[in-house]
């Protein structure tokens, strides 16, 4: 088993939902973290939480979509709290409505920072890491990343972005050498975070709690393992998957998966 105490943690999105969870969870096993967020202030105010239990954090604000602003943030967390063991890449958003209705902007800021900002991040902390044959990198995926969803496209693909990056990443690792730098790979499916708003999980899929989560993301961790798919249903993704298309799509209909995304996320060109 890892043991976090004294690692230093950066979580990117770390203000709120999954991201600060982790945080939290990170710290509580005494990890040092440094909270990224594009809203600098409100990281700050969180770290403040997080001192103010005797926990070791600081918070920055940080444009991560940015490749210029990601490597001079590193400096200063390095400088401040030493070299980063844990890269959490959780930063992530998702704009409403079927592909045809997404905004030209909307689609590059999904990309931007859902995975463009985990390649940016990752390029950044990953050579420390094989340099010291220690570490371990957190990709915040999704269910979505697993299975198209309708009213989503642009975030889905984002998502299977990250999966591919991710399952690629940890074979490159593999191939040389570096066996001490891990890798989790999170596929959950709705956080209640707000991110999705005025949608309904689908069935025997409920909310997810942010805490909860977080738990089992450190405990993945801290374990090495490879995938956190979560709740029990998205364990069941890959077996769809292989079932033929008119019954995949029959359990998605079945389970209401197509009618989760309500609202603007329901659209239609």
């Amino acid at each position: 088993m890892l043991d976090l105490n004294g690692k230093t943690a950066v979580i990117t999105g770390g203000a709120g939902g999954l991201g600060f969870a982790t945080a939290l969870a990170l710290a509580r096993e005494g990890a040092k973290v440094a909270l990224w967020d594009i809203n600098g202030e409100k990281a700050e105010e969180k770290a403040a939480v997080l001192r103010a239990n005797g926990m070791t954090a600081k918070g920055w604000g940080l444009d991560v979509t940015d490749p210029s602003a990601v490597r001079e943030g590193a400096l200063q967390v390095e400088r401040e709290l030493g070299p980063v063991d844990i890269l959490d890449n959780n930063a992530g958003v998702h704009a409403p409505g079927d592909f045809l209705t997404t905004s030209d902007d909307e689609i590059k800021r999904q990309m931007d920072v859902n995975i463009n900002s985990y390649y940016w991040c990752t390029k950044t902390f990953l050579p420390g890491m094989i340099a010291r044959n220690s570490g371990h990198v957190i990709m915040i995926a999704s269910a979505a990343g697993l299975l198209g969803v309708p009213g989503m496209a642009v975030y889905s693909s984002s998502k299977h972005a990250v999966v591919g990056f991710a399952e690629s990443l940890r074979l490159e690792l593999r191939r040389a050498g570096a066996k001490g730098v891990g890798m989790t790979i999170v596929c959950p499916s709705f956080i209640d975070t707000g991110m999705f708003p005025d949608s309904t999980p689908p069935l025997f899929t409920p909310w997810l709690k942010p805490d909860a989560l977080a738990d089992k993301v450190v405990a993945a961790v801290k374990a090495d393992r490879l995938y956190v798919r979560e709740p029990g249903m998205v364990k069941l993704i890959p077996l769809v998957k292989a079932l033929p298309r008119a019954v995949g799509d029959a359990l998605c209909s079945l389970t209401g998966m197509d009618r989760s995304l309500k609202g603007p996320a329901s659209r239609k060109p």
